[in-house]
């Protein structure tokens, strides 16, 4: 099974790696104008809170409003780097977990925003590689790294 989850997870990181990597080509992301692509994305959501059946709910229309919207420049270097370091993550094999964990967080995030896109497929993929967290990261930097964090960390038991 472990060639089954690395090539789900080359998949799921290449579709990360990909969306980081023209985020950060753009000067609306991480140039000059940071913040400008993300300040259009959460106004476009705040618009889909009303209505009898809102795409957006008023809890998360809160936090976009109050934690995002003001620090749109950081939280637009936060996802543009987020979202290249998972696909670095999940495509290396490297902290294999935490990468699907965060991917599949931002994925929630741009769904609790009232985007489809591709994005409950990548959300379910992510949840996968989470749940197989012993073998998918098994064909990768997991296989080294995990024995080595095993010898320095102090036993809990």
């Amino acid at each position: 099974m472990s060639w089954v989850w690395l090539i789900v997870r080359v998949y799921t990181g290449w579709l990360w790696l990909g969306a980081g990597w023209e985020k950060i080509q753009k000067p609306a992301w991480v140039g000059g104008d940071a913040g400008g692509a993300i300040t259009g994305f959460v106004r476009a959501a705040l618009e889909k809170t009303t209505g009898p059946h809102a795409d957006v709910a008023g809890w998360y229309a809160w936090f976009l409003s109050h934690a995002v919207l003001p620090y749109a420049g950081v939280w637009s270097h936060v996802v543009a780097f987020g979202e290249l370091f998972v696909g670095i993550g999940l495509i290396l094999g490297i902290f294999t977990t935490a990468a699907a964990f965060f991917g599949g967080f931002m994925n929630m995030n741009y769904l609790l925003a009232g985007t489809l896109s591709s994005h409950p497929f990548m959300l379910l993929l992510a949840m996968g590689i989470v749940a197989a967290r012993e073998i998918a990261g098994r064909i990768g930097l997991d296989k080294y790294i995990k024995p080595w964090f095993a010898r320095k960390l102090p036993d809990s038991r």
